[in-house]
């Protein structure tokens, strides 16, 4: 059961920053003058989206699990400050909120690391000696 829900939850998180990532993609100059106007230079966009893309498709293989929970939570946690902070706005307060929700999860995440099925396991396994299959 443990195994199913490291999983679960790792790609629970993870499908927020994919979505996110891609739909970014598609609407790359209206994000990059969101960004440009909450004081973020546009130019990061291409950063932001590797990130996002390549930080949750890791996080659902669980590579490098801990690092890169720990990434996301940073990101998450930056993003909130800069484009969630108008407290006057109720979407944009549970929009903060959600955005410290998420880097919680993803800091428990980074402290116990991904089960199997993951990379990060099957490497541990096989330089243990074993089968990676374990």
């Amino acid at each position: 059961m443990d195994r199913v829900l490291n999983l679960a939850g790792r790609f629970l998180l993870a499908h927020i920053f994919i979505i996110s990532g891609w739909t970014k993609i598609g609407g790359f100059a209206g994000t990059q003058a969101y960004m440009d106007s909450a004081g973020v230079p546009g130019m990061l966009l291409p950063a932001v989206i590797a990130v996002e893309l390549l930080g949750g498709l890791a996080l659902i293989a669980g590579f490098k699990t801990s690092l890169t929970a720990v990434g996301l939570a940073a990101f998450s946690i930056v993003a909130a400050v800069f484009f969630h902070m108008d407290f006057a706005d109720p979407a944009q307060t549970i929009s903060f909120m959600k955005n410290l929700a998420i880097a919680g999860g993803l800091l428990v995440l980074a402290q116990t690391g991904a089960t199997a099925p993951s990379v990060d396991t099957a490497r541990s396994t096989y330089r243990a000696g074993g089968h990676a299959h374990a």
